[in-house]
């Protein structure tokens, strides 16, 4: 498989759940402001790798790499807080203050796009990674497997914490207890499936595709959030 091809492979599964995404928002947003959130999405990915790589060798130096210990304060705080922290930085510096974002929904929308742009480079990179040494049958399978996983997972996630944002502008005086807490849900569930993923993922393809249930469930879930959402009026302030 050519590279742009194989960029191409690895590219399709943020796209297709974008796409998906976009259809939920009645009022289209501007296709300028869907590619900039996207691609600031994936450059904030380059930063995530350096910070998360420099606590993984902090973290290495006070626990072992092998323990559990090591694994859920790794996965937890130097992965999934870390990047969805960054994901929210996008939206935050580039939608939250933009006109275009003019009603609750647009929160949720912008916070997923932020994040499939994050899965998409994330994707890229681990694809050309394993064209190394695995066949191209092994790489359809983790890039089907990602779509439904991992990928997903960002998108949730950010959509999730971009519903506790809206709670948060709705209630004044509760204000930074959603806030927060949207982001302390999206952490702890985005950490509990990478570590499960690293230690029990590996076991076998039962194991493996386990995952695919409960994010299913969450997904109902969040289109719901969604459905909740768009029913709602009024200019969005920012958090």
């Amino acid at each position: 498989m050519s590279y742009p091809l194989l960029f191409l492979f690895a590219l399709t599964p943020s796209l297709i759940w974008l796409s998906f995404y976009l259809r939920k928002d009645r009022h289209p947003e501007p296709n300028r402001m869907v590619i900039k959130i996207f691609l600031f999405g994936t450059l904030i990915t380059i930063p995530a790798i350096f910070v998360e790589n420099s606590l993984e060798g902090f973290l290495s130096s006070f626990f072992d790499p092998k323990t559990f210990i090591f694994l859920a304060l790794y996965y937890v705080f130097a992965v999934a807080l870390v990047e969805e922290l960054l994901k929210y930085i996008v939206v935050r510096m580039g939608a939250l203050s933009d006109s275009a974002l003019d009603e609750p929904l647009d929160v949720m929308l912008y916070m997923v796009i932020s994040a499939l742009g994050f899965a998409a480079l994330e994707n890229i990179l681990l694809i050309f990674k394993l064209i190394a040494d695995h066949s191209l049958p092994d790489i359809f399978f983790v890039n089907i497997l990602r779509f439904g996983e991992a990928i997903l997972l960002h998108a949730l996630m950010s959509a999730l914490w971009g519903y506790f944002i809206i709670l948060s502008q709705k209630h004044e005086n509760k204000r930074r207890l959603f806030f927060w807490s949207g982001l302390a849900i999206a952490v702890i569930l985005h950490g509990l499936f990478d570590v499960y993923i690293t230690t029990l993922g590996s076991l076998g393809i039962f194991q493996l595709l386990l995952p695919l249930f409960p994010l299913a469930i969450l997904g109902l879930i969040i289109s719901y959030l969604f459905q909740q959402v768009r029913s709602q009026k009024g200019l969005c302030t920012t958090s």
